[in-house]
This record gives structure tokens, C-alpha cells and sequence, in this order.
């Protein structure tokens, strides 16, 4: 039987493995959301900072809902194998960042440890959109969010982020322990901000003494991620043991690209993250704008037209002349709505976003960036078409995207067979119609979705009722056609 990995002894010498002995460097950091994504990014570059620079910067990496992850990782002493597929080929290096995986539901009393313990520095977070609990409205707590509803009405006994935080903060500061920066790594525009006005928020129905505190006291670093990291699949364990002839449950596959920008503000230290490439800056904001805008707002202008129209992976969509035409030309429009990004030719940027979409060894599902759109299509969609409309720009764009959507929100394909839209609010968006406008009115009437201004624009209602109309009547395949003939 071939071993599993728990140790870098007698790896393949093609294998990369970490550069410092693991044992030597304490934990500084709680990650909040072990998943694909925090193993293909943070972990990694903090695997390169302990490399670069040591310190006690290794990471107890926390499942607030599954027990997966820590299952997969406990095992291997928190070992795990990424595999980076360039388009010129594929290479394998094992992580040794990660000191501790733990699931909340498990390992309850060790995650609230490590949240209090001096020595922990930041916790970091990606849970994914919807995973915060932000009304969009308001910035502050959405009741309906089943966490932030049951942390209300328990916050001794906190099971979602809000909840946790302020709990670790409140005890934190009453025992004389400085607190942790608090690094959100999900795409929510000026993350740093939004997370401390949810923080604050929360404060103030649970603990009203901590909400100043947070506001004024604990640093809240916004930052911009990126690396597209395929959900995984059974081909990654195989090939996780083909390079390294180990067994390895926790295997991630990801692109060679890595991008990492981040506001400088972190007063209890942190990470040489610079020495895997990152960037700090004094404002993320252009970056976060453009990569929301331009990578995201692609991708998933791209998962809902691609998924209708057959095509399962992006490197598919890619092979499809009309839909690639219409990705260029919403890549365009998306840059002509931000303002200057320091160090970056937009054009270049859309040309490499181009190239690593079509990247042909990376198995993206458009079914998997499809889900949960209602938490990034304000965002990645209607953000960037109330500036062109403001501008006084084509629509087209960004219309093609809100209708592909809206199609997809039917939660039928084309063949008329049902699929699980995978969105928090599919009972809201739910709607028997098949009329363009009718089902548009609906979705618009969603409080915090689409922007008021941008709603209440009869050319914006236009242009999307023109082109959903155009999918019901004629399918996404004839929609696409149509619209790439005016490109």
C-alpha cells in the first residue's frame, strides 16, 4: 500500500518541500476557512516567508463547519501537496505552514484557545462571501444569516466569524492581550472595512462596551487575492500521487499565477509575505477593483453563458470563438471603468487573464464559479455597469452578464433538466415567470442587489430584458451568437 504523506522524508527530489524545520517556528496565525483556496495562497506564501525570514508565523487553520479538512490534514501532521499547473507544465511542492487543522464542531475548545492565546498575532479569513453575514444594505449584520442569528442569540457560544471575533476580542482585551489583526482574504470590496463595520455591529448588540474598541483599536487590513484554484476531484489525489508517491487526502491543484496586494497595517507584525511575492500598499482599493471587475466579473460573465451553453470547464468557454469575443469585450469594458492601478498596463492585464483562463491543464468547473451569485454579482456586475452608465459608456457588457444570470437563476439548462443554483438567496430569486422583464422587476426588487440608480435606468432595463429574452427565446448558444455578431 503506498504511504501516506506525514513527513518529507524520501520525497521524489523533483518535489519542493519547506526550507526551514517546522518544528522550530510556533503558531502566530488562526486561519478562519481551511479550504482549497487558504492552501493554495496564504498558506503557500507563508510557507516562502518562513523560508525567507522564520518566526513563529505557522498557522492553526480552523473548518468552521466541516470536519473534512482537519480529517484530511491531522493525519499528515498538516502536510499537503500543491500542485501548480502552468501552462508550460506541472510541478509539485509539499507545504509545511500549517501546524493544526481543526474544525470548530470538533475541536471547539482548541480553535477558542488559539484565538485567545498571546501568541497569535492575526487571524485570517476566507469563507467565501457569504460566509461574513454583511447586509449589503446596511454594512452591518444580516439577521437572516443563520450564524449571525444563532451567535445573537448565543454569543458565549459563537459558531460563524462575527461571532467568534468579537467573543476572542472581548475576552482578549479583558485579560490584558493586545489584539489580533483581523486580514479578511475574500473578494468583498474594501474587505478590511466591511469586516469591522460587521465586527462593530455585532459588538454593539452583544457587547456594546467593544464596539469603540473595535472601530478605533484593532486593525482591519484590506487586501486583494487572487489564484484560480479548481475545486477538487479525484484526478487530484492521483496526480498528487503519481509526483510525490504518496497518498494525500488534502492535495489542491492550482495555476502558477499568484497575486497577493495588501494594505500595510499590522501592528503586532506579521509575515515576510513579501519574500512569495506580495505587495503592500497604502490603498488596495484600484487593485481590488480591478481584479473584481475584470478577473471576476469575466469569469463570471463566462460561467453563467458557458454553463448554459455546454461548455463544463473555462478552458472550454475558451475554445468557443463568439463566447471568447464577448469575454474581450467585457474585459474592456470593465477597465474602462476604474480608475488608474499603480504599476499595472490594463491591457496587458486583460491579455494575461485571456491566457490563463484557456489554460488547458486547469479543470474549472463553470458550474463551481456559478454558484453563490448573488453575492458577487453586485460586485463583479452591477458595480462596474453604474459607473459606465455614469460615464456614459456602452451597457452591453455588463447587460449580457446581469441576463446570463438571471437565466441561470431559472435553475433549468436548456434540455429543460433542473440544477441546484447554490445561492443563499435562491428563495428570494426564485420565480415562475419566463418573462424577460418580469423576471428582471423580481430580482431588482431584492433590497442591497442591484444598485437603486442603475435599477431605475430605463436603459439598463433595456438592455437586459433585450438579451434575456433573446436566451429564453432562442437558448444561451443562439443568445451568444447574436451578441457576438456586434462585437
Amino acid at each position: 500500500m503506498i504511504p501516506r504523506l506525514a513527513s518529507t522524508e524520501g520525497l521524489p527530489d523533483a518535489v519542493a518541500r519547506p526550507a526551514y524545520v517546522r518544528e522550530d517556528h510556533g503558531v502566530g496565525i488562526v486561519h478562519l476557512g481551511l479550504g482549497a483556496f487558504h492552501k493554495a495562497h496564504q498558506a503557500v506564501a507563508t510557507d516562502d516567508a518562513l523560508a525567507a525570514a522564520g518566526g513563529d508565523w505557522r498557522i492553526a487553520g480552523v473548518s468552521l463547519r466541516s470536519t473534512t479538512p482537519s480529517q484530511e490534514l491531522t493525519p499528515q501532521h498538516g502536510l499537503y501537496t500543491l500542485i501548480e499547473r502552468g501552462v508550460d507544465g506541472t510541478r509539485a511542492r509539499v507545504v509545511g505552514a500549517i501546524a493544526a487543522a481543526l474544525s470548530l464542531r470538533n475541536d471547539r475548545p482548541a480553535v477558542l484557545d488559539a484565538l485567545l492565546a498571546p501568541q497569535t498575532r492575526i487571524v485570517s479569513i476566507t469563507v467565501t462571501e457569504k460566509g461574513y453575514g454583511v447586509d449589503r444594505a446596511t454594512g452591518g449584520v444580516d439577521l437572516s444569516h443563520p450564524a449571525i442569528e444563532a451567535d445573537l442569540a448565543a454569543p458565549d457560544a459563537p459558531e460563524g466569524v462575527a461571532g467568534l471575533l468579537v467573543w476572542a476580542l472581548g475576552r482578549r482585551r479583558a485579560a490584558g492581550i493586545e489584539p489580533f489583526t483581523v486580514l479578511p482574504c475574500d473578494n468583498l470590496p474594501d474587505n478590511g472595512r466591511v469586516v469591522r463595520g460587521l465586527l462593530a455591529d455585532f459588538a454593539a448588540r452583544t457587547a456594546p462596551d467593544l464596539e469603540d474598541f473595535i472601530r478605533g483599536e484593532v486593525a482591519f487590513p484590506s487586501t486583494m487575492v487572487d489564484r484560480i484554484t479548481p475545486a477538487r476531484g479525484p484526478e487530484t489525489l492521483a496526480l498528487a500521487e503519481t509526483l510525490t508517491g504518496r497518498r494525500d487526502e488534502a492535495a489542491v491543484e492550482t495555476e502558477a499565477f499568484t497575486q497577493w496586494v495588501i494594505e500595510d497595517h499590522f501592528p503586532t507584525g506579521r509575515p515576510a509575505w513579501e519574500a512569495s511575492g506580495a505587495v503592500f500598499v497604502s490603498d488596495v482599493r484600484p487593485y481590488e477593483d480591478m481584479k473584481l471587475r475584470m478577473l471576476n466579473g469575466a469569469h463570471s460573465m463566462l460561467a453563467y453563458a458557458g454553463f448554459l451553453a455546454g461548455h463544463a470547464f473555462v478552458r472550454d468557454v475558451m475554445q468557443d470563438r463568439a463566447l471568447t469575443a464577448l469575454i474581450r469585450r467585457h474585459l474592456a469594458a470593465a477597465a474602462a471603468t476604474l480608475a488608474p492601478v499603480p504599476g499595472v498596463d490594463l491591457s496587458r492585464y486583460a491579455d494575461d487573464l485571456l491566457a490563463r483562463f484557456a489554460n488547458p491543464h486547469l479543470a474549472h468547473q463553470t458550474y463551481q464559479i456559478a454558484m453563490d451569485g448573488s453575492q458577487k454579482m453586485p460586485q463583479r456586475i452591477f458595480a462596474p455597469a453604474l459607473e459606465a452608465m455614469r460615464r456614459g459608456h456602452p451597457l452591453a457588457p455588463f447587460a449580457f452578464a446581469a441576463a446570463a444570470w438571471l437565466r441561470y437563476t431559472l435553475g433549468r439548462g436548456e434540455d429543460g433538466k433542473p440544477y441546484a443554483l447554490r445561492d443563499p438567496l435562491e428563495a428570494s430569486l426564485t420565480i415562475a415567470s419566463t418573462d424577460a422583464g418580469e423576471i428582471l422587476r423580481h430580482a431588482q426588487a431584492i433590497t442591497g442587489l442591484v444598485p437603486p440608480e442603475l435599477a431605475a435606468s430605463e436603459a439598463w432595463r433595456e438592455a437586459v430584458t433585450q438579451r434575456l429574452s433573446r436566451m429564453l427565446a432562442d437558448g444561451m448558444r443562439g443568445a451568444i451568437d447574436r451578441e457576438a455578431e456586434g462585437v
